[in-house]
């Protein structure tokens, strides 16, 4: 079996594993929001993995990816236990407050999956680069069409979460202040993603190390 694919079998496993205890949670608990969800979910994970068949993605992103996935689902189905606070009246980690007022469990899992996403558009344009015999560095005018691209992937969530409401009278997603403070935490998780890419590329040209 080729070494592409033998790779992706732990971490395969791993996402197979934490989306059928999901199924088995959503559905013994009548979550039929989070039913919807993990269709997207699964849906998001072969996109993923034709992605890196294509463009050989590291194996760090594809954990990275999966671990924002199980963050994901914990998001919905984990209960929150009686007395800590939350936002809204449905006691999952989604409405936790990490901060009150401030910072909640859902801020972290945007940020933190959109910037990967970010990182991900990056990649994607460095392989389209190299498909053409060029080697791009990441400047500040690609990195800046990474970041759009990152919140544009954040944008097109919240499109899947008004789907969600339109289609289910009872979820979890929010109002219109909830929907700016995930676009204000996309942006930032993908503002972070490209100062590290630009970090790295700096720091690797200084140890001569091609980015």
């Amino acid at each position: 079996m080729p070494k592409k694919i033998t790779e992706l079998i732990p971490v395969t496993l791993f996402t197979l594993l934490y989306i059928a205890a999901a199924v088995i949670g959503a559905t013994m608990s009548g979550n039929s929001e989070f039913i919807f969800y993990i269709v997207v979910m699964v849906v998001l994970t072969a996109v993923i993995v034709t992605a890196h068949l294509r463009i050989k993605l590291p194996i760090i992103m594809l954990w990275c990816f999966s671990i924002w996935g199980l963050a994901h689902m914990a998001g919905g189905l984990v209960p929150v236990p009686d007395g800590w606070p939350i936002n809204g009246d449905k006691r999952v980690l989604y409405s936790l407050w990490l901060v009150p007022e401030l910072l909640k469990y859902d801020h972290i899992v945007h940020a933190y999956g959109f910037g990967i996403t970010t990182w991900l558009c990056w990649l994607g344009l460095s392989s389209a680069f190299q498909g053409r015999g060029l080697t791009p560095a990441p400047s500040i005018g690609l990195l800046l069409l990474c970041w759009a691209g990152g919140m544009g992937f954040g944008a097109l969530n919240e499109v899947i979460e008004f789907v969600a409401v339109l289609c289910m009278p009872d979820t979890n997603v929010g109002g219109y202040i909830n929907t700016g403070w995930d676009l204000v935490a996309n942006m930032s998780g993908a503002g972070v993603a490209v100062v590290w890419i630009r970090m790295v590329s700096i720091s690797s040209s200084l140890n001569g190390v091609p980015p």
